[in-house]
């Protein structure tokens, strides 16, 4: 990543592991600290991708480990069943508030429509 710090980038490393909820790897999981939804989770990628046009097709192993983080993730959160949300943001106008891909994993309630 050239020009500057990346506040995910630099968590995996300065985080105490024990408090990841997924961790591999490929992916790390941490709990929103500003939540929309009883249940909201960030699942990051290690690697440094800005945003979702910078993925290449080497990329996919670190995709398919978000969602399996999500999958796990949702069945120890006890949203599993009743279901939940998975969104990836991209750019200023869907507010994405930090230049490194990550998906929010939303539940524990009845969620609005997007869009």
């Amino acid at each position: 990543m050239a020009g500057g710090s990346c506040i995910f980038c630099d968590l995996k490393e300065s985080q105490d592991p024990t408090q990841f909820l997924f961790n591999n790897e490929f992916v790390y999981a941490i709990r929103d600290i500003n939540p929309r939804a009883p249940v909201h989770i960030l699942i990051i990628p290690k690697k440094h991708i800005s945003d979702v046009s910078e993925i290449m097709i080497e990329d996919n192993v670190i995709l398919s480990q978000m969602f399996v983080a999500s999958t796990e993730i949702s069945k120890n959160e006890g949203v599993n069943t009743s279901g939940y949300r998975l969104a990836i943001n991209k750019g200023k106008d869907a507010n994405m508030s930090v230049d490194h891909l990550h998906m929010h994993l939303l539940g524990g309630r009845t969620l609005e429509k997007e869009g």
